[in-house]
């Protein structure tokens, strides 16, 4: 052996002693953590955000690789990613709509996606530093936001770290076999991409039946198909299953659906204690008697790239209002209504949390929905991609929602919808409700990511929060292996009894015959 192997193997025993002495520490002292966000978007960032502030409050120490910086603090480090990233930031409305506004045209791309992600995330050489084997710059655990297949395996296997997956959304349905063993009922659980909260009818059922079968067996395709003809590194790692998935979910926002036990619904951690809102805008809200009406799209939608036709009938309907209203909008609006205040950017928190807000128009972005459920606002909501209909959906089953098809908005059915929603108490009393549902539990949001992140550490990985289901192949899961047996054995029985009654039927006919 040569003297360069052998100094290969004594680092990477070193290393590997480290590592276990560095996590035996970590039970009762801080623990060393490294984050990487895999996707250029806010409100993925704003999530993942908000569990890495609760645990570097706790003493923990971080390390995030984010396409979105905020700057160093004390046990908090950042690598800036945002050169490698594509960014999904102020895209125009139509463009949006025609790529990703069918859920199977969405589940088309998802793969392309994913391993866009993946490649980028791979190609950062500090990340690729703290993965070679000879450095002992050990973590005690990764926490990291999954893509639609799995390539984040590779970076927890080369560690030899335990992995806790940032989830921002309801749970990706179609990737659910992979992270937790099991795959949720389309009778009774909406798919991620579904327009309804529940599929309560024969053809939602149908439909969302199709929809998870279509984008699962997409997905094995697609990544069948990159495995064979380019196949990466990270095809190749061994499948490191997660110890913990926070996502971000509550029972008010999604409906209530059987989950493993490392499934940890965190919904509304990015919330925080409202703040001063600028003066300039509260005037505007204190001075209205009649309340205002917030409206934004969001971080990745831009309002004023609406068609000239629904805009207008935007402004005409809410030109007609009592209220005030708040318009998130890029820009100089023309013939902006005299009620009307428009902003590039407004704090939306804070102003959700205003007595004297009546309405929120939302296109159904998670974050916003904790944000109005957390204020008790009525929702007017205008879904366009992704889990957008369905957020919304989940309002309306709340009954503080109403929900719209932008493309055929016209000046008639908004002024309806938004006068209904206000003039009629059952929305506020019903968003009220929701709000006390929200708040009402046991352990904060930022406790729990804390507990658990901290309990998958004491517990080496916490194998035992992981299913046995994650151990059967798909057709030992489906149970096809155990049907396969009882239909040959009752096709062997059918068999059998039907040469019983042949013999008899024949011995029967011979006895007639010698008589």
């Amino acid at each position: 052996m040569s003297t360069m192997k052998i100094s290969t193997v004594v680092s990477l025993s070193l290393c590997l002693w480290l590592s276990v002495v560095l996590q035996t520490m970590a039970v009762g002292e801080a623990a060393r953590i490294l984050a990487v966000e895999t996707i250029a978007g806010k409100s993925h960032w704003y999530f993942m955000r908000s569990l890495l502030r609760s645990l570097t409050d706790a003493g923990h120490t971080v390390t995030v690789f984010t396409p979105f910086p905020d700057g160093d603090r004390v046990n908090y480090t950042e690598v800036d990613t945002s050169r490698d990233f594509p960014m999904k930031l102020d895209m125009d409305v139509m463009q949006t709509i025609r790529e990703f506004g069918d859920p199977f045209m969405i589940t088309n791309l998802m793969s392309g996606i994913a391993r866009t992600y993946c490649d980028v995330v791979y190609s950062n050489q500090k990340l690729a530093d703290i993965m070679a084997p000879q450095v002992c710059d050990r973590y005690d655990l990764l926490l990291i936001e999954p893509l639609g297949f799995d390539c984040v395996s590779y970076l927890a296997d080369s560690l030899g770290l335990p992995v806790i997956y940032s989830i921002p959304s309801p749970m990706i349905t179609f990737a659910e076999r992979l992270f937790t063993g099991h795959v949720s009922n389309p009778a009774c659980v909406s798919h991620m991409f579904a327009g309804h909260a529940v599929p309560g009818t024969f053809v939602q059922r149908f439909t969302n039946t199709a929809l998870l079968t279509y984008s699962m067996a997409k997905t094995k395709y697609d990544q069948l198909v990159t495995f064979f003809t380019d196949p990466r590194l990270y095809d190749l790692a061994p499948t490191v299953n997660p110890s913990i998935i926070f996502q971000n979910s509550h029972y008010v926002t999604e409906s209530s659906i059987p989950v493993t036990p490392n499934v940890i619904y965190v919904g509304g951690i990015h919330l925080k204690p409202a703040k001063s809102i600028p003066k300039d805008i509260l005037d505007f809200i204190e001075d209205s008697p009649q309340g205002v009406i917030f409206f934004t799209f969001g971080s990745t939608i831009k309002v004023s790239s609406l068609p000239e036709h629904i805009e207008q009938s935007f402004k005409e309907a809410l030109a007609n209002v009592p209220q005030r209203v708040l318009w998130k909008y890029e820009g100089e609006m023309k013939d902006k209504p005299k009620n009307v205040m428009t902003r590039k950017w407004f704090p939306q928190r804070d102003i959700l949390l205003h007595p004297k807000v009546k309405l929120f128009i939302s296109h159904g972005g998670i974050s916003g929905v904790y944000e109005a459920v957390d204020g008790g606002v009525p929702v007017l909501g205008f879904p366009v991609i992704y889990d957008q209909p369905r957020n919304i959906e989940n309002l309306v089953l709340n009954g503080m929602a109403i929900s719209m098809d932008l493309l055929s908005t016209t000046k008639e059915k908004l002024s309806k919808a938004i006068s209904e929603l206000i003039n009629d108490e059952k929305y506020a009393k019903n968003a009220k409700t929701a709000s006390n549902r929200f708040k009402d539990r046991p352990m904060t949001p930022q406790q729990l990511v804390v507990y658990w992140t901290e309990y998958v550490i004491r517990h080496k990985g916490a194998p035992h929060l992981k299913s046995h289901a994650l151990n059967l192949t798909w057709y030992q899961y489906l149970m096809l292996d155990i049907i396969a047996v009882a239909l040959i054995f009752a096709l062997l029985i059918i068999f059998v009894v039907f040469k019983v009654f042949k013999c008899i039927k024949t011995f029967t006919k011979d006895k007639v015959k010698t008589q």
